[in-house]
C-alpha cells in the first residue's frame, strides 16, 4: 500500500485514533516511514548526513499526539538526527525554531481544525513549509523504505513556546512604544477562545503579562477531544462562542484561534466579527501601512466590497488568486521576487502571511499586529466602517460522477463561460479570473471552480440584497441541469 492516500495538499493527514469509529490509517508504521523519508529528503536537500541534521518536533493538543510524537522521535533518532523536542506547540512556532534555534527543519504533529480522531504531519525547512511536490517526493521515499540507521542522535527537551511568546510580547511593546514593565496593555480587556487547542498560551503568556485583563476567556486549557466546539474561526459555533465571550465580559477585543494557531479571527467591542473579508481588510490596512500601490494577494472568493475597499480606500492593488493558503503565499512570494511591493497574502479561512514575518501564516502574529493597533488607540470598528459586506453568501458543492473528473469539470467551466458570454445583458465575466469562472449579475456574483484533488465543483455566491442568491440560482440552475455527470442536488 502506498502512503499517497495520506497526502492532503502539503500535509500528511489521516485517522489517528479509533475513538471516532473509523479505522486508523495514520499508523505507527506510516508515521515512522514518512518521518524517516522527510529526514532523508532534507539531508539530500542540504547536502548533510542525517546525523548532521537538527530538527524540532512539536504537536498540538490532539489525543493521538503523544503516540505520534514518540514515533517521530524514534524515526529521527534511528537516523542519528539531533532533536529538539518542543512538546505542545503552535505550528508557526515550529517554523520559527529554524530562525531562533537554528534548526534545519521541523515536524509539527497536527491536523489543523479537523475532528479529534484525525492527526497529521506538517514539515518545515528553513525556507518555510514544504509544497505539494516536495511532499510527493517524500512519500515516494517513504514507500521505498529501507532506511539505514546512524549513530549520534540526541534528544533535548526545549521550552520553545516560552521564547516564542516572549518574542510576541516584545513585538507588542515595540509597536506601542512601552517596555514590558510598563504593562502596555493595562486598561485593555481582551478575551481569547482557544477551543482547547494550543492557543491558550496567547492569553496566559502574551496578553496577561503585558497587563491585559483576560477574564472571560474560554477553553484555554488543551483538550484533544475538543469538547466545547471545533477550534476553527470559520465555524459558526466557534465564532458564536467568542462573540458571546466579548458581550458577556464587555471586552475591547475577542480573539479566536484554530487548533494549531496558524489561523485566527477576532471580534470587536460591539460583538461584530472581524473575520473573512473584514479580517482581510484590517490585515490589509496594517500590512500596507499607508503605502499606496501595495499589492494584497487573496484567494478567489473574496467579496466585491473588499476589492473596492482595497483599491479605493487603501489605494492598493487587489490580486485574487487560487484557493489554498499555500497558493496565495507562493503567489505573493513570486510577486515580491518580481519587484512588486506585496506585504500580505491572506485567505478567507484566516490564513494570513505577512512579508515582514517570513510569509509565515501565523494567527498569533496577525493578532499581535491587531493588538498593537488597539494599544495605539485605533477603533477597529470605525476603521472598517467603509467596507461593504455582503448581505447573503452561500457555497454549494457539486459532485462529479464522471471518472475523469478534471476533464469533465473543465468542460463545465468552459461551457459556462460560453453561456454567460452569450448573454451580456445578464452576466459580466470578471476581468481577473485566475481560478474557475467568476460572474457578476445585477443580484450579486457567483464563482464556479474545480477542486484540485477531489471530484467536486464548489459554487460560491454573494449578494448585496436579501433573496439575491435565490434569484441567481433561478437564473443558472437550468444550465447546470443539462450536465448528467454533475450532481447539483445542493443547488436549492
Amino acid at each position: 500500500m502506498s502512503y499517497k492516500e495520506l497526502k492532503s495538499g502539503t500535509d500528511v493527514r489521516g485517522v489517528a485514533s479509533d475513538k471516532g469509529g473509523k479505522p486508523v490509517n495514520l499508523t505507527d508504521e506510516a508515521v515512522y516511514d514518512i518521518t524517516s523519508a522527510f529526514a532523508t529528503w532534507l539531508s539530500d536537500k542540504y547536502g548533510k548526513k542525517t546525523n548532521e541534521l537538527t530538527l524540532a518536533v512539536g504537536h498540538d493538543s490532539r489525543i493521538s499526539a503523544d503516540r505520534i510524537s514518540a514515533k517521530v522521535i524514534e524515526a529521527l533518532s534511528n537516523l542519528g538526527v539531533h532533536i529538539k523536542s518542543c512538546g505542545l506547540a503552535s505550528t508557526p512556532a515550529m517554523f520559527m525554531t529554524t530562525v531562533d534555534l537554528g534548526t534545519d527543519g521541523a515536524v509539527q504533529i497536527t491536523a489543523s481544525h479537523h475532528p479529534f480522531d484525525r492527526n497529521g504531519l506538517k514539515f518545515f525547512t528553513k525556507e518555510g513549509g514544504i509544497d505539494g511536490k516536495d511532499l510527493s517526493a517524500i512519500i515516494e521515499i517513504a514507500d521505498k523504505g529501507g532506511f539505514a540507521s546512524l549513530d549520534g542522535a540526541t534528544v533535548e527537551d526545549v521550552d520553545y513556546m516560552s521564547q516564542y511568546a516572549a518574542g510576541l510580547r516584545k513585538k507588542i511593546c515595540d509597536g506601542i512604544g512601552k517596555n514590558e514593565g510598563e504593562k502596555p496593555l493595562s486598561g485593555y480587556h481582551i478575551v481569547v477562545d482557544a477551543g482547547n487547542g494550543v492557543g491558550g498560551f496567547y492569553a496566559y503568556d502574551v496578553l496577561e503579562p503585558l497587563g491585559a485583563d483576560i477574564s472571560g476567556s474560554r477553553y484555554l486549557d488543551p483538550d484533544g477531544m475538543f469538547p466545547n466546539h471545533i477550534p476553527n474561526p470559520e465555524d459558526k459555533t466557534a465564532m458564536q462562542s467568542i462573540t458571546e465571550a466579548v458581550k458577556e465580559s464587555g471586552a475591547d477585543l475577542g480573539v479566536i484561534f484554530d487548533t494549531d494557531v496558524d489561523r485566527a479571527g477576532c471580534v470587536d467591542s460591539t460583538g461584530e466579527e472581524i473575520n473573512r473579508n473584514r479580517l482581510i481588510a484590517l490585515a490589509s490596512i496594517i500590512a500596507s501601512n499607508g503605502r499606496k500601490g501595495a499589492t494584497i494577494v487573496t484567494d478567489s472568493v473574496t467579496s466585491d466590497g473588499l476589492k473596492e475597499f482595497i483599491e479605493k480606500d487603501l489605494e492598493c492593488h487587489h490580486y485574487r488568486y487560487r484557493r489554498g493558503y499555500k497558493n496565495v503565499i507562493d503567489k505573493a512570494i513570486e510577486l515580491c521576487a518580481q519587484g512588486i511591493d506585496c506585504p500580505l497574502a491572506i485567505e478567507t479561512s484566516g490564513h494570513a502571511a505577512l512579508k515582514e514575518n517570513f510569509f509565515l501564516d501565523d494567527g498569533a502574529y496577525l493578532i499581535t499586529k491587531i493588538v498593537i493597533e488597539l494599544g495605539r488607540g485605533r477603533d477597529l470598528n470605525k476603521t472598517l466602517e467603509n467596507l461593504k459586506c455582503p448581505v447573503e453568501e452561500r457555497e454549494c458543492r457539486f459532485s462529479i460522477t464522471e471518472p475523469d473528473f478534471k476533464t469533465y469539470g473543465l468542460k463545465v467551466i468552459d461551457e459556462l463561460e460560453a453561456f454567460v458570454s452569450s448573454k451580456p445583458e445578464t452576466y459580466t465575466v470578471a476581468d481577473d479570473n485566475r481560478e474557475g469562472l467568476r460572474v457578476s449579475t445585477k443580484y450579486g456574483w457567483f464563482l464556479l471552480r474545480l477542486s484540485v484533488h477531489d471530484p467536486v465543483m464548489p459554487l460560491n455566491f454573494e449578494s448585496d440584497e436579501i433573496g439575491g442568491i435565490n434569484k441567481m440560482v433561478a437564473l443558472i440552475k437550468p444550465f447546470f441541469a443539462s450536465f448528467g455527470g454533475l450532481d447539483i442536488s445542493a443547488l436549492k
